[in-house]
């Protein structure tokens, strides 16, 4: 395995490690010892990841070591006027608007990444994934979870809201009724319901999550890239709310793209 070129100094105090082997990334969360709680240096982190990785990398996964896969925010960012060279709560409740609405921009750019259609992006949830944890899972393409996972969005719970970018997934799985349920409720979703509910794309023992994941994201990088590339774009655009003509349209252009790149030799 290798490693992008990514600061090691800032993975560490993001809390998170990269390995890279060939078409497949895994991005490990790495403070199993506070259930993988995050800080803005993890969010940085994962910005920083996502540019850094290279051309050839088709599939990320993400995962939590140890029993966790994210307890969520680390609870200094409540309390802490700064919390490792970065605001807390407080610290940007008092920043002019403009300022404020940059910095927790900065922060969602760590998980923006993850839903762009050039690459696919899978979550392996066990354990707790509260608050930031769930939406960095919601974040991702596709989620496998263990059948010990729990998933539930605190913030509102907190006085505060999600905002790591994982209202809009979670409405777009859920449906906006089952959506305001979650989020103002707090309550935990476990494997059968996040299966059934369109959260995960399927459950299994949490001894055999890595090997579920593993054979997922083999199978993702069986189609060409450049094919690959152009579907997932094609998939994006009807999420996000394309109409039927415009879908068509859009498969209509991508083929054509496919057909002249393959004549020309170029895969």
């Amino acid at each position: 395995m290798t490693t992008a070129t990514v600061d090691p100094e800032l993975l560490q105090r993001g809390g998170l490690t990269l390995d890279v082997d060939g078409p497949r990334a895994t991005i490990t969360l790495a403070r199993p010892e506070v259930l993988n709680a995050q800080t803005p240096p993890t969010w940085e982190a994962f910005r920083t990841i996502g540019e850094a990785l290279p051309e050839q990398v088709r599939v990320v996964v993400v995962r939590g070591a140890g029993r966790a896969f994210s307890a969520g925010l680390d609870r200094r960012f409540f309390a802490a006027q700064e919390v490792e060279g970065a605001p807390g709560l407080s610290a940007i409740a008092a920043l002019p608007d403009d300022d404020a609405d940059a910095t927790i921009a900065g922060f969602q750019l760590g998980f923006s990444w993850l839903r762009e259609p050039g690459r696919v992006t899978v979550a392996a949830v066990q354990g707790h994934a509260i608050g930031a944890g769930f939406q960095l899972a919601l974040s991702c393409d596709l989620r496998v979870v263990a059948d010990d996972v729990q998933f539930c969005m605190a913030e509102p719970g907190l006085g505060i809201v999600p905002d790591l970018g994982g209202t809009y997934p979670l409405v777009h799985a859920v449906g906006y009724a089952r959506a305001v349920e979650i989020c103002l409720s707090g309550r935990r979703i476990g494997a059968e319901e996040a299966v059934a509910t369109g959260l995960a794309l399927r459950a299994v023992p949490t001894a055999e999550l890595d090997d579920a994941v593993d054979a997922l994201a083999a199978s993702l990088v069986v189609a060409p890239p450049k094919a690959a590339t152009e579907t997932l774009a094609l998939l994006a655009g009807v999420a996000e709310g394309a109409d039927p003509a415009a879908a068509l349209a859009a498969e209509r252009a991508a083929q054509l793209r496919r057909l002249r790149s393959l004549a020309a030799g170029e895969g």
